[in-house]
C-alpha cells in the first residue's frame, strides 16, 4: 500500500504540496486529477523519491521511501515521469530492458528476457521491438516507456501523465491496458490524468487536488459531480450518465 503522512513540498515559503495524507487502495487504479499547478506531479515525485519532501513522510508497503535503499524500493515501485526521454539511439526492446536493471544490473537472465517479452506483448509492441525509438510515432514511444515500467515487475506503478502524445483512440487503448494491469495482474496503478472522463471510466479511486491540497477523494461517483469539480477547477461543469459512466461537459 502507498501511504503518505502530512507530505509537503515547499519552494521558499510557498507550499506546492501542502500536508497531504492519503492511503491509496491496493490492486486498484487511482487517478490523480486537478488543474495545472495543483501539485499532482510533485506529489508523485515525492512518493517515488525523485524529489525530497520538505516535511512529512511517504511509505510503500510500510517502507519509508526516504530511508529505504534504492535497490529495495525499485523492486516495489516503478515510475514513469512526465518528461521521460532517452538520448541514445536504442531499440524498443533495449528501452524495455532498462526496466530490468534493478534485478539484473544489466546482465540479463532468462527471467529478465521473459519479462521483457511479456511487457512487449502486453503493450502490443512486439512487432516494433527491433525498431529504433526515433523510427516510431510519439504514441508508440509512450507505450514503450510504459512497457519499460511494466517490465520492472513491481506491485506499484506510478505514471505521470501516461496519455501524453496519444490521440483519443490510443489514449483509450492505453487506459484499457492499465486497467488490465490492475484486473489481470493485481498491480496498483496511480496515474496523473488531465482527462476527467478517462478517470471517471477507468479508475477505481480518484484523488482531486487544488493548490497543493486534496480537495476530495473517493470512487468516481463521489468525485465526478458538479460541486466537487467546480471546487477543483473553478468552473461550472455538467455531469451526465452515459452507459453507466459519468461524463463531464463544460459549456461556455
Amino acid at each position: 500500500m502507498i501511504e503518505t503522512q502530512e507530505l509537503t513540498r515547499r519552494y521558499d515559503k510557498a507550499a506546492v504540496v501542502d500536508a497531504v495524507s492519503l492511503q491509496l487502495p491496493e490492486q486498484a487504479f487511482t487517478a490523480i486529477i486537478g488543474a495545472n499547478g495543483a501539485g499532482k506531479s510533485t506529489f508523485l515525485a515525492m512518493v517515488s523519491r525523485l524529489m525530497p519532501a520538505s516535511a512529512g513522510r511517504a511509505f510503500v508497503d510500510g517502507l519509508d521511501v526516504a530511508t529505504t535503499s534504492g535497490d529495495v524500493l525499485a523492486r516495489r515501485l516503478a515510475i514513469l515521469r512526465q518528461d521521460s526521454a532517452v538520448t541514445a539511439r536504442v531499440t524498443v526492446r533495449d528501452l524495455v530492458a532498462f526496466g530490468r536493471y534493478p534485478h539484473s544490473r544489466g546482465r540479463l537472465t532468462a527471467e529478465d528476457r521473459a519479462q521483457i517479452e511479456d511487457a512487449l506483448d502486453f503493450l502490443e509492441l512486439a512487432p516494433l521491438a527491433d525498431r529504433f525509438l526515433d523510427e516510431i510515432s510519439g504514441g508508440q514511444r509512450q507505450r514503450a516507456f510504459v512497457a519499460m515500467v511494466l517490465a520492472q515487475d513491481t506491485d506499484h506503478l506510478l505514471l505521470d501523465e501516461p496519455l501524453n502524445n496519444l490521440d483519443m483512440r490510443h489514449a483509450a487503448g492505453m487506459m484499457k491496458l492499465l486497467r488490465r494491469a490492475v484486473d489481470e495482474r493485481g498491480r496498483t496503478v496511480v496515474a496523473v490524468l488531465h482527462d476527467i472522463n478517462f478517470a471517471s471510466c477507468y479508475a477505481d479511486h480518484i484523488v482531486a487536488m487544488r493548490d497543493g491540497r486534496v480537495i476530495a477523494e473517493g470512487p468516481p461517483e463521489v468525485i465526478v459531480t458538479p460541486s466537487v469539480l467546480e471546487a477543483v477547477y473553478g468552473i461550472a461543469m455538467e455531469v451526465v450518465s452515459v452507459r453507466g459512466y459519468r461524463s463531464v461537459h463544460y459549456y461556455r
